[in-house]
């Protein structure tokens, strides 16, 4: 049988997409939270070549057994590439147990793999980058940036 060793799933926002860092008054405190880390991760890293990647789940399945073998964890922070927007340079994450199905699971495994999400999204962000979602986001940006030159800066309502 062969399949996926690793399932990493996660949303990403481009920080050089981020205009606006103020909470709306009525924003949930779940969002409040997350603006601040997003603010944290422009203060700490910048916005140029970091991409904010939250809502991450890693998932690595050791047997062939749903209910036996699975670690689960949660994850959120910075990926940042190179000048080009072509490759990984490095992740800076927040990881997190969310759950497992390993009766012999022990804290230094747990360790060594909350370690290991660090290095397998370095490998799927740049499988994310090669899969071209970073190329059109440039396209939508450099559109953008032509429309707002070809109207003197009024781009319109409804973008």
């Amino acid at each position: 049988m062969k399949g996926q060793w690793v399932e990493i799933e996660f949303d990403c926002l481009p920080l050089r997409s981020v205009s606006r860092l103020d909470v709306p008054l009525d924003a949930s405190p779940k969002y409040e939270q997350f603006v601040q880390r997003v603010k944290a991760a422009m203060t700490k890293h910048g916005s140029h070549n970091s991409y904010y990647l939250h809502r991450g789940s890693c998932t690595y399945h050791l047997t062939n057994a749903p209910d036996r073998g699975e670690i689960a964890f949660a994850f959120e922070g910075t990926a940042l590439t190179g000048s080009n927007d072509r490759r990984t340079r490095s992740v800076d994450l927040s990881v997190t147990l969310r759950r497992e199905t390993c009766g012999w699971l022990s804290e230094p495994i747990v360790q060594f793999f909350a370690e290991s999400v660090q290095h397998a999204i370095l490998v799927e962000f740049d499988r994310y980058i090669e899969a071209g979602d970073l190329s059109k986001t440039e396209e939508r940006m450099k559109k953008l940036a032509e429309q707002n030159e070809l109207s003197e800066g009024f781009v319109g309502m409804y973008l």
